[in-house]
């Protein structure tokens, strides 16, 4: 099955968090870390509201529901600082997607980052684990373009790669990024993280394909 939707697919395209790094665990203590740092205890529905919104959208978001005594770049640039380390120390890519990502760049088949996160967290986390090279594009959430589920980032990515948006795969772990993708036109693929281990069977239901790790994908194309 892999190989015939691969040969239809003139580029893949990643969101990062949770899809091709582990590193969606991060985000909730450091939310947590930030409005008990401004003096308010984070609002239980906090991470629902702001989930598949942009980098920029989510700062803009909590500036001026939450945190209004604050300018927008400052909320992002002190979340780049809190999370920095974590992306360059405790992040790991996600099983078998290197061996995946290896694959593609042999076929010729371009390859890019979607993500709603920032530029200097996806850039520092990809350097570190040695996957900067496999991507040929690399759009993400501090570009003021609406935040998924909108399919403006996965457009503004198959544009950034020269593809035709019907031949560009897209592998997910949110379900607005889901939403995203299949507005755009593309096939999807929803990838499994336990983070959003609740949205699995919505996932499923949004997405046209579905694994729990790429090895069922490699394990198919790649040779042994």
């Amino acid at each position: 099955m892999w190989k015939e939707i691969l040969n239809n697919a003139d580029a893949v395209l990643f969101d990062l968090d949770g899809t091709v790094v582990d590193s969606m665990w991060i985000w909730k203590q450091i939310d947590i870390d930030y409005f008990a740092k401004c003096g308010l205890k984070m609002p239980e529905t906090y991470q629902k509201e702001i989930e598949g919104l942009s980098f920029y959208e989510t700062a803009l978001y909590t500036r001026n529901k939450y945190l209004p005594h604050l300018q927008t770049e400052d909320l992002m640039n002190d979340w780049n600082e809190m999370a920095y380390d974590h992306y360059v120390s405790d992040v790991w890519p996600k099983e078998e997607v290197i061996r995946f990502l290896k694959h593609l760049k042999g076929r010729g088949i371009s390859a890019g980052i979607a993500t709603s996160n920032s530029r200097i967290l996806c850039e520092a986390t990809l350097k570190k684990n040695d996957l900067l090279p496999f991507f040929d594009s690399i759009i993400t959430g501090e570009e003021k373009t609406a935040g998924k589920p909108a399919p403006d980032i996965y457009i503004a990515s198959a544009k950034a790669l020269g593809a035709d948006p019907q031949r560009c795969i897209v592998f997910e772990d949110l379900s607005n990024g889901i939403r995203a993708g299949k507005a755009a036109g593309m096939t999807v693929v929803a990838v499994y993280d336990e983070y959003s281990a609740y949205q699995w069977q919505e996932k499923c239901d949004l997405a046209d394909h579905h694994i729990m790790s790429y090895r069922e994908i490699t394990d198919e194309i790649c040779e042994s």
